[in-house]
């Protein structure tokens, strides 16, 4: 089976280094693409029907509450056919309030991960993966959830060695 990259990603203002910055393409998106250059496959972008705010507090504001009230916004496309003939699964996102966005949720509790392989790759500016691989854990039941990796989103555009590596030692079914 071919691998699927699935990614949530944001571009606009963004904390990078310390600072607010403006991205045209977002952290997450540049490591997906890399990832996507190491293992081919299929790359598939969330997007939200309503996305979140261009501006990174609004942005915080929004994705903080979402995650209080166990929210899951709406997408605006899903994988066409589904999950069922891909895996591995890899699945990249950035850290927001410790886990996974709630978007990815979303993603994730549409389909049934039993016996999919999804290896996680969460971008971050020193949070590291937060809790995530183990909500990953929870929200697919069944799933082999392979060793995160974690990418400083400020260092995502030079990380091309260290994804292609972490994509070599991922699970596989053989």
């Amino acid at each position: 089976m071919a691998p699927l990259i699935v990614y949530f990603s944001r571009a606009g203002e963004n904390y990078v280094d310390g600072s607010i910055r403006e991205l045209s393409v977002g952290n997450t998106e540049v490591a997906a693409k890399l990832l996507h250059q190491a293992v081919s496959g299929t790359l598939f972008r969330l997007e939200q029907k309503v996305p979140y705010s261009h501006s990174y507090r609004a942005c915080v504001e929004q994705a903080k509450r979402d995650w209080q009230t166990g929210a899951r916004p709406e997408l605006a496309a899903w994988p066409e056919g589904g999950v069922a003939g891909y895996d591995p699964i890899y699945l990249a996102y950035p850290n927001y309030c410790g886990t996974l966005p709630m978007p990815v949720c979303t993603f994730l509790e549409h389909y049934d991960f039993s016996g999919k392989i999804i290896c996680p790759l969460c971008t971050n500016e020193g949070s590291g993966m937060g809790r995530s691989a183990e909500d990953l854990a929870r929200l697919c039941p069944g799933a082999v959830i392979g060793e995160g990796l974690s990418v400083r989103g400020a260092q995502a555009a030079q990380s091309g060695e260290l994804i292609r590596r972490w994509a070599e030692g991922a699970p596989s079914k053989g």
